[in-house]
């Protein structure tokens, strides 16, 4: 069995260094963050559940997205968190191994994301609407996900005995803050946006949906057919007051949903 080194030193041959045990882990999370961030919500090029049937709801494919990013958020917490404690145990944490080891997890998640949820379960492709939709996928796979093993696996093998704790703690605080600040980014609406997006609850109706518009002096600007998701003109002050009326996100309003603001109509 393959787990982390303890303090006392590896017992088997194939232990693992608890800096590559959990640079993986991490790489693994922070490609997940990729390609959701990259694919999901800038591009737009696909979401995780494009291709199931009768799954064509925008309201639930926004949905399974900050599902994924919610587990993806989780990992990077939680890798985080045992990198901090591998350097207060006094573990040697090397540099170019550790960025290694997260070249080498991130290359092992979009392997796995094109095997499984691509070509097994067949859930989304990389460009949905693309003529080739597999050219796109083994592109993917062989720059992405092979590229970045072989890149990483180059980069740990390079990795010497050593690195003073300055630049251990330098290291891990930057991966925290870059971790933090692209999570706070994500969150934040563009400065030059004007409507705001709302999705509200399944089985929410129309009245109810126009009775929200008419508490917040809201204008209608778009709304899907179902009108489970508005974008509106309303002013800043009042997208809270989405929430006391069956919104379950609304970009621009704080944490749960900033991401939307990013979202072409």
């Amino acid at each position: 069995m393959i787990h982390p080194r303890t303090r006392e030193g590896p017992k088997h041959a194939t232990d693992i260094p608890p800096a590559t045990f959990y640079g993986l882990i991490l790489g693994f999370g922070l490609g997940g963050f990729f390609d959701g961030i990259l694919l999901h919500q800038i591009l737009q090029w696909h979401h995780l559940l494009s291709l199931v049937p009768n799954v064509d709801d925008l309201r639930l494919q926004v949905l399974w997205d900050g599902l994924f990013h919610a587990l993806m958020y989780v990992i990077v917490a939680i890798e985080l968190w045992g990198l901090w404690r591998t350097h207060r145990n006094r573990e040697e944490i090397l540099r170019s191994a550790l960025f290694g080891a997260l070249l080498m997890g991130a290359g092992t998640w979009h392997v796995i994301d094109r095997i499984l949820a691509h070509w097994v379960l067949g859930i989304h492709r990389i460009k949905i609407d693309a003529a080739e939709p597999l050219v796109w996928d083994l592109a993917w796979f062989v720059v992405f996900g092979l590229g970045s093993i072989v890149a990483g696996w180059v980069l740990h093998k390079r990795g010497g005995p050593g690195g003073g704790s300055k630049r251990q703690r330098a290291l891990l605080l930057a991966l925290t803050v870059s971790s933090a600040g692209a999570g706070i980014w994500a969150m934040q609406p563009p400065n030059d946006q004007r409507f705001t997006t709302a999705v509200f609850r399944p089985g929410q109706n129309r009245a109810e949906v126009f009775a929200s518009l008419d508490a917040t002096d809201a204008r209608l600007v778009w709304t899907d057919r179902a009108m489970g998701v508005v974008v509106v003109d309303v002013a800043e002050s009042n997208r809270w007051t989405f929430y006391r009326h069956g919104a379950l996100l609304v970009s621009g309003s704080g944490l749960p949903s900033g991401c939307f603001g990013w979202s072409a109509a």
